[in-house]
């Protein structure tokens, strides 16, 4: 008998030591990811075979003590490797881990090999060849800390890649995980299953070929441990032999249902060519189908649901899966009454969203994300419960969600009747409910501001999560529709940072004119919602004027100036980016000529050096900016006198300065500005547009101009 290490996921260590005892194995002893057993070679090789949950085998041929390369050097050399393997047998090293002296797993590999094969030569035999593409068998080395494993992998490619799976659909599912998900679930081989989020078929075909009695190696063509001097190929053929015929049995006498669902059609195609390659494709029926819409197949008895569904780390957006997940619970409450459902996810908000009672739990991970697996039995509903009875379907978030209907009420009519795309229906109105949501077109953003230090973060969480969802009920806005973004209380502009690199955008209307936003890659979208009675207010001023735009990010405001008659528009900003974006939208209305200028540069140095006159200056500078590209840093409070001297300057006798910004408390300096031979008109509550009214500090606007006597 040899001694063996069985490797295995973090978590799966107790279910694998049940699944060695299934096969033989004697006192097998859970150690971190993995087991540790004795076993002779006709048990090894069963174990190989038919394990569903290890990933590997090692013989362990050594355990030892190594501080330095020298440990590892004489420990490997100790090991009789000529009475392992054959010198014409080709090998690698797969070394694993570093201490504070092997800092580097390749110079380790590299101390292994050299033991190797100095044992060889030491023994006047041909030297081993290296190969690390095909080798005949691999060395298997641990280091953790200062204690080491040395053995052979009896396996080769990992035991998970059973060979059924060469193409997969997205964030596929390793096969030793799936098993744990399905031994976990609830499920027996006499019960019928569905897997509604199919993807490649991963889940099913695992309980397929468990319900078959069909070995999870059975189509694998080659194994390690047939380059041991110790292989018994006789022993072997007769193992395999024994799996084949039982697996044939196995599909024929099979008579549960299995189906499979998922909403991509190319997936599906490849769930059941994976299922054919694996032998079960005869137990499985495989369908289009969508997840939130799911029933229950007639010929499906009181079986088990299992799932996978996405859960943001790699498929789908927030919104959309708290949609995906809401719509499935209450299609599994409505149509799978009786029976069981396993959903596994990294997401506790998201699972939250079923609003179903878990009966049991258990904590994996997938690789190194940490999921949840939870089972819930499947009440059956009476007869007259047709699933919309506050009960059965409890409001969400009531107060948020009455709060939304009634904004939303007001604010559509008002909208349609002023020719609006865009508008905002809700801005923290509630303290626990801390987001704003905006509406543009048939799309919803939700901004998150940061909680409060004294909101734990899974509470944070799960508001936001109620949130959507009461959102996209309320709004009945498609879920892929809805952009989730996270900010902290706006300071300054300084919210134009890149978030992506989506480039979607499209065309709205806002009081007759037309403006290009981008709600995906930018934490802004290219239109300040608060401004819109201000550039209706330019568009109404600017007939036959000379018009000046700074700090004009995507020169919304030119555009309605432009729109009104301007003689000609002057757009500044120091982002290229945002004056491309102002050229745009000049040309979605039609707006192009050379009376139009776009100049990419730093605004206040622009201003210090301009001596050009304006009729009508529109001027919505940051609260506060330290760009690295400005010369000197800016706070609107302190240095509002001196930007109103320099505009002075390019004012025209009889010209008209709008001012804004949105600094809270902000206080205009009058008296200085009288100085300046200015006075000043505050029209912040005349620019506050309906859907911004609960929010009197959302900015400050005021129309500056020269003093009557010094006109």
């Amino acid at each position: 008998m040899h001694h063996y290490l069985a490797v295995t996921s973090n978590g799966l260590e107790n279910l694998l030591a049940d699944e060695l005892k299934q096969l033989g194995i004697d006192n097998p002893k859970p150690v971190q990811a993995g087991v540790k057993f004795k076993a002779t070679n006709e048990q090894i090789y069963r174990c190989c075979l038919w394990s569903r949950l290890a990933s590997r085998f090692v013989r362990v041929l050594s355990e030892f003590n190594c501080q330095d390369d020298m440990d590892l050097y004489l420990s490997a050399s100790a090991i009789n490797w000529v009475n392992q393997f054959h010198s014409s047998k080709k090998f690698v090293v797969d070394f694993n881990g570093t201490n504070r002296e092997i800092r580097n797993s390749q110079y380790g590999a590299m101390k292994v090999k050299d033991a190797v094969v100095d044992a060889f030569n030491k023994r006047n035999l041909p030297r081993p060849t290296i190969d690390k593409d095909q080798p005949d068998l691999r060395i298997h080395v641990r280091l953790h800390r200062d204690q080491a494993l040395l053995g052979i992998d009896m396996v080769g490619v990992g035991l998970h890649q059973r060979g059924y799976r060469p193409a997969s659909g997205k964030a596929p599912l390793r096969e030793t995980l799936a098993v744990a998900i399905i031994l976990r679930s609830g499920w027996e081989a006499s019960k019928d299953l569905l897997d509604p989020m199919c993807g490649s078929g991963t889940l099913l075909i695992e309980a397929a070929m468990i319900a078959a009695n069909m070995a999870p190696g059975v189509n694998r063509k080659y194994w390690c441990f047939e380059a041991l001097e110790d292989f018994d190929r006789e022993l072997w053929t007769q193992i395999k032999s024994e799996a084949n015929v039982q697996a044939r049995r196995g599909v024929k006498k099979y008579d549960a249902k299995m189906f499979g669902f998922d909403n991509d059609e190319q997936v599906i195609k490849i769930a059941r060519e994976n299922a054919k390659r694996a032998g079960v494709d005869s137990l499985i029926e495989f369908h289009v189908g969508d997840a939130a819409k799911l029933t229950k197949p007639q010929e499906f008895r009181q079986g088990v649901v299992v799932c996978n569904p996405p859960y943001g780390e790699r498929l789908g957006t927030h919104p959309g899966l708290i949609a995906l997940y809401t719509a499935f619970g209450e299609q599994l409450k409505q149509h799978f009454g009786g029976c069981q459902a396993s959903i596994f996810s990294s997401s506790d908000e998201l699972l939250s969203c079923l609003r179903m009672r878990a009966e049991k739990q258990f904590k994996l991970n997938n690789g190194a994300l940490p999921c949840h697996q939870k089972n819930y039995s499947i009440s059956e509903r009476k007869a007259n419960d047709d699933g919309n009875n506050s009960q059965s379907s409890p409001i969400i978030a009531p107060d948020f969600t009455n709060r939304l209907k009634k904004n939303l009420t007001k604010l559509r009519k008002w909208a349609r009747k002023e020719q609006l795309d865009c508008y905002r229906i809700y801005d923290a109105d509630l303290p626990e409910y801390n987001v704003a949501i905006d509406v543009y077109l048939d799309h919803l953003v939700i901004q998150e501001y940061s909680a409060p230090k004294n909101i734990p973060e899974e509470t944070a969480k799960r508001r936001l999560t109620d949130i959507i969802r009461a959102a996209i009920n309320v709004t009945e806005a498609d879920a892929n529709n809805v952009i989730l973004k996270v900010r902290e209380r706006q300071k300054g502009r300084s919210q134009y940072q890149k978030l992506a690199q989506q480039s979607q955008t499209f065309d709205v209307n806002e009081y007759g004119v037309k403006l290009r936003v981008n709600l995906f890659d930018y934490l802004d979208t290219g239109l300040f919602l608060d401004h819109k009675l201000t550039r209706k207010m330019l568009g109404e001023m600017s007939s036959g004027k000379d018009f000046l735009n700074l700090f004009a990010y995507t020169g919304s405001a030119t555009v309605h100036a432009a729109k009104g008659g301007a003689r000609s528009t002057t757009t500044v900003d120091m982002s290229k980016t945002y004056l491309d974006w102002a050229k745009d939208n000049m040309k979605l209305n039609g707006l192009v000529g050379r009376q139009h200028q776009f100049i990419q540069a730093d605004c206040l140095q622009w201003l210090e050096k301009s001596n050009e006159q304006y009729d009508l200056i529109f001027i919505d500078p940051p609260t506060f900016s330290n760009s690295k590209r400005m010369e000197q840093s800016f706070d609107i409070q302190r240095d509002h006198v001196q930007l109103m001297r320099h505009l002075k300057r390019l004012l025209r006798a009889e010209g008209t300065i709008v001012f804004s910004n949105n600094k809270r408390h902000f206080k205009m300096d009058e008296s200085a500005l009288s100085e300046l031979g200015l006075k000043a008109k505050n029209i912040s509550s005349q620019t506050l547009p309906l859907d911004f009214s609960r929010n009197k500090h959302i900015h400050n606007c005021w129309i500056v101009t020269h003093r009557d006597d010094e006109q």
